[in-house]
């Protein structure tokens, strides 16, 4: 038994260490492959965020610490809360000074008034443009299509607000029966959950779909894979 405790930052060493193995064991368990170039997930948050829409993706691709990297962005940095009162705590969006590899756009109630803030809307422009893969989640989407990056491009969102996502941009050929879609370096999903079956579809795309599924069985999520029909279709 160690008769003192050494600290970093609040938190055990010792406790450091066991998570790091643990994180360490996780990623032999899914099989990943070596010597791949780590990708920055830059993670853009607003007030009122989903829990999930952010949480979910965050789980699959945090726990692959050998080929992703979160970070958490929002426009004046510092803590962002939702409703649910989960903060985070996330840097400047400014401070983004290379491209990230892959953007990831969360839903939520805080979309329906970031829709008309030019200052966010401009930022996802700039790094969705610049970035390698562009993920939104749930109505998300609605904030990615205000930068009219998705026109002509097919997308989808929440079902239960698929009316007035969709109002937001008629220029985007929105999919009112799919799960998620992709459409070049773009993915949209449908509401909520349906991010993790996004994120793994991105997985299976990106490492092939045992991969993928080797994933969804560590964190034993039941994976939709079938990205072209949500049980939540919009009439």
């Amino acid at each position: 038994m160690f008769s003192k405790f050494f600290f970093k930052r609040g938190i055990p060493i010792l406790t450091l260490m066991l998570l790091s193995v643990s994180s360490s064991n996780a990623q032999k368990a899914v099989g990943s492959p070596k010597n791949e170039k780590i990708m920055e997930v830059a993670v853009i948050l607003f007030e009122d965020y989903e829990t999930l829409d952010v949480f979910g993706p965050a789980e699959i691709f945090g726990r692959l610490v050998d080929q992703y990297r979160l970070n958490f962005y929002s426009l004046e940095g510092g803590i962002i809360s939702n409703r649910h009162g989960v903060p985070i705590m996330t840097e400047k969006l400014t401070n983004v000074e290379i491209k990230p590899d892959i953007v990831l756009i969360p839903g939520g109630l805080g979309t329906r008034s970031e829709v008309d803030n030019p200052l966010l809307i401009n930022k996802i422009k700039e790094l969705s443009e610049s970035s390698d893969y562009v993920l939104s989640v749930c109505t998300g989407s609605v904030l990615l299509a205000k930068t009219r990056l998705l026109d002509g491009k097919r997308a989808t969102s929440n079902k239960r607000a698929f009316s007035w996502v969709t109002s937001q941009n008629g220029s985007v050929d929105w999919d009112k029966k799919a799960r998620w879609v992709v459409d070049g370096k773009y993915y949209t999903s449908s509401g909520v959950s349906a991010g993790m079956d996004m994120a793994l579809g991105f997985l299976a795309d990106k490492h092939g779909i045992e991969f993928a599924r080797k994933v969804a069985k560590e964190i034993e999520y039941n994976w939709i894979e079938d990205k072209d029909n949500d049980n939540f279709v919009t009439q």
